[in-house]
């Protein structure tokens, strides 16, 4: 049985470590809500903007479709993992790997490489699998035009031809406490094709459609790259509060087990103390 002492001593570890967790959680529940309202502003905007480009290219020539749109025989395959660069946020991390292996097994037959947006990503690939890059650091200082530059580097490799598909793989924010693991095609650009007879509209462009359209998409693309790292770093907070509760609410569990057990042996060996001092005095008074 562990004696008074140690017992002072793990309840105050314990202790220290609700402390930090308490601590962790209040970051974090800040630092959500920054996240949250960036993701919430952001996806209206994606999805306008994806609807404008269908509409757009509703009734254009199929001779003119958009470089980043044409499908072509998948050889090669690049799959963007976001993740984040630090632990601690329960399954946000594990769940992202997950998946990731569960497409490599689905594309063993393609020629398959990683670009990691998250330490965590690049740590679970980078001695198992071709990583085309490691952007990490976008997380120091996030902004649109730091993800707008990774997602730029992967469409000049896409229309050059080292890839054939592009696939986003990210934690989709729900809410604080549910995060929904996402795998989603970033290229080629697919139009829903719809069986509803639409309305022609005679659209006067200006400038021309193709114009547009040479505008729109990169755009498109970049907004949606930012959404998902956006989505992932929401996550991220989310996943962490909840994990950081739960770990702070286990310690006080255990904490108060461990004051039981104390407050026992304590009364107990107070008890076997009186015992002996009573039964000195008797073996004296006898003698």
């Amino acid at each position: 049985m562990a004696n008074l002492k140690e017992i002072r001593g793990r309840i105050t570890s314990i202790s220290s470590t609700m402390q930090i967790t308490r601590a962790m959680k209040m970051v974090s529940a800040a630092k959500l809500k920054k996240a949250q309202d960036a993701i919430v502003m952001l996806r209206p905007y994606s999805e306008k903007l994806q609807e404008l480009i269908q509409n757009v290219n509703s009734s254009s020539d199929p001779d003119q479709i958009s470089v980043y749109a044409q499908k072509r025989q998948v050889k090669r395959v690049l799959f963007i993992a976001i993740t984040s660069n630090r632990g601690l946020a329960g399954a946000f991390n594990s769940s992202i790997v997950k998946e990731l292996n569960a497409q490599f097994q689905n594309n063993s037959q393609y020629e398959v490489e990683v670009l990691s947006i998250g330490k965590k990503a690049f740590d679970a690939v980078r001695r198992s699998r071709t990583v085309y890059a490691n952007e990490s650091a976008i997380f120091d200082k996030l902004s649109f035009e730091a993800v707008s530059h990774v997602a730029e580097a992967v469409m000049d490799s896409y229309t050059e031809g080292k890839f054939d598909e592009v696939y986003l793989i990210y934690n989709k924010f729900v809410n604080a406490a549910t995060q929904e693991v996402t795998t989603e095609q970033l290229l080629p650009i697919s139009m829903p094709e719809t069986t509803e007879p639409q309305v022609e509209t005679d659209y006067i462009f200006e400038p021309s459609r193709a114009e547009i359209l040479d505008n729109l998409i990169p755009k498109s693309i970049k907004t949606q790259v930012f959404k998902a790292v956006l989505d992932s770093v929401a996550s991220e907070h989310g996943a962490r509060m909840t994990a950081m509760h739960k770990a702070t609410d286990n310690a006080q569990a255990l904490k108060n087990d461990l004051v039981i057990f104390y407050n026992k042996a304590r009364q107990a060996a107070i008890t076997n103390e009186i015992l002996e001092i009573v039964s000195g005095a008797e073996a004296l008074k006898n003698s």
